[in-house]
């Protein structure tokens, strides 16, 4: 919100066409061997330090690509500030790589609180580096500081909390497996974020800093608060569906509650962003971000789509189904490319409206190919989709309601409370009266009191 407000869409637009570019090779510093740890029943000392030392070997080795390929990012957005962006960014590789394993420790051990408190501190060290670099007129090197900074930060924070020193690395350790295993997650990830961020590189490439400043921001909005529930949530259900997988009905129960709760908490999201996008821009990024508005409400339903589909991985992956990650992928790559490249002449609203047809239009062929041979059917899917879905309706007239009779007596920020308060307020009155989902909620909240059966005794 005060970076919105200090520096400019062509700045958030320069660091965007970067990152855009960095985030491919940001798939391949963990090369899934942290999910690898953390789904392993058992690993061994020197597994871990043999896995370490790959990672830093990745890490280095990304770090020198994104230099050397530093001119040909710049020369392919005709834009020379982007060099030196490139050089700095690449330093970002080998922090990550260092904090790797000792973050899949912590995860292994169930120690959530501790990583959030890592997490939590190093995201505020690099925004308020970034706010302190903005307001000294630093520009779009600012928005570097909120990429490089939270790493060194949270690696740090992940060594002091394991207190685990990396040994030699040994040749017979056993870790075949574990590479074969976080190599093919690792290309399926590779797969979906061309698919989900190939849009980007073209609205930069062809429609230049400017338009990817507004769109990457419009995206960001819609999509950081499912991203931060799929992440928080998505942590701890795959360490205890790892911990279950020779346990199928413990394993279904315990899923589609975690399902049950992403949905829950971003269908209203997705209202908010479609019928309200104009306040939320306004409370947000400030007046002169207006032009984000409109590709906002078009890419309000991939909340809904990103919510139901992103919790399928932690199925998938939990119970060591990779190959139907990378069967998947290439086809889910293929439509969202295809989709975005065959609206990009038409403008950035244009690609954000390709971008939301093509996922809403893959919902039911995703959850078919990733629940088929598993515990979960997919009717239990969509009957979980269906009760935050049917609440959701009827919140979202009661909400715009409340707007069009109290609309222009407010500013938009209290505006946009009240709409908010209507919606959360019938929403989550109909899911948990109406839709029968009380007992799912007092059951989470019983859990935050003390650990879940569910994942007990599986911490070593």
């Amino acid at each position: 919100m005060m970076l919105a407000r200090l520096l400019s869409p062509n700045d958030f637009g320069l660091v965007g066409m970067v990152t855009a570019f960095t985030g491919v090779l940001s798939w391949f510093q963990d090369f899934g061997l942290s999910a690898a740890t953390v789904q392993r029943a058992s690993v061994t000392e020197e597994q871990l330090s043999t896995l370490f030392w790959i990672n830093m070997a990745f890490g280095a080795v990304l770090g020198a690509v994104a230099v050397a390929t530093a001119p040909a990012i710049a020369a392919f957005y005709h834009e020379p500030r982007l060099f030196w962006v490139t050089v700095v960014l690449a330093a970002s590789f080998l922090f990550n790589a260092a904090g790797t394993q000792h973050s899949a420790i912590l995860q292994r051990q169930m120690r959530f609180a501790v990583i959030a408190l890592i997490n939590v501190l190093a995201l505020t060290a690099g925004a308020a580096t970034a706010i302190l670099g903005a307001k000294a007129g630093y520009g779009y090197w600012a928005l570097v500081a909120t990429i490089v900074i939270p790493p060194i930060i949270a690696t740090a924070g992940f060594w002091l909390s394991t207190g685990w020193v990396p040994g030699t690395p040994r040749r017979q350790a056993g870790i075949r497996s574990m590479i074969h295993f976080g190599a093919s997650l690792t290309l399926t990830g590779l797969l979906v974020y061309l698919g989900y961020n190939a849009e980007k590189i073209m609205i930069g490439r062809f429609w230049g800093a400017d338009a990817i400043g507004i769109y990457g921001r419009a995206y960001q909005i819609t999509n950081i608060p499912v991203d931060n529930l799929n992440s928080a949530v998505g942590e701890v259900a795959f360490s205890a569906l790892s911990r279950l997988q020779d346990d199928s009905t413990r394993m279904r129960t315990y899923f589609l509650k975690g399902f049950s709760l992403i949905l829950g908490l971003t269908l209203p999201i997705t209202i908010v962003c479609l019928l309200f996008a104009d306040d939320v821009v306004f409370v947000l990024l400030g007046p002169k971000w207006t032009a984000v508005t409109g590709i906002m409400r078009l890419l309000a339903p991939t909340t809904m789509v990103f919510a139901i589909i992103n919790p399928l991985g932690w199925l998938v992956f939990s119970m060591g189904l990779v190959k139907r990650g990378l069967q998947v992928g290439p086809i889910l790559a293929t439509l969202m490319i295809s989709g975005s490249a065959i609206a990009l002449p038409y403008g950035p609203k244009a690609v954000a409206f390709a971008y939301s047809t093509v996922l809403v239009l893959w919902v039911i062929p995703h959850i078919w190919w990733c629940v088929h041979g598993t515990a979960i059917s997919v009717r239990d899917v969509l009957l979980a989709v269906s009760r935050p879905l049917g609440s959701a309706i009827p919140a979202g007239i009661l909400a715009y309601g409340a707007r069009l009779m109290c609309g222009e007596f407010f500013s938009p920020l209290p505006r946009l409370v009240i709409e908010s308060g209507v919606l959360g307020i019938v929403f989550f009155g109909v899911l948990l009266f109406v839709a029968g989902q009380k007992s799912l909620y007092l059951d989470l909240l019983r859990g935050i009191r003390g650990p879940s059966s569910a994942t007990s005794g599986t911490a070593n």
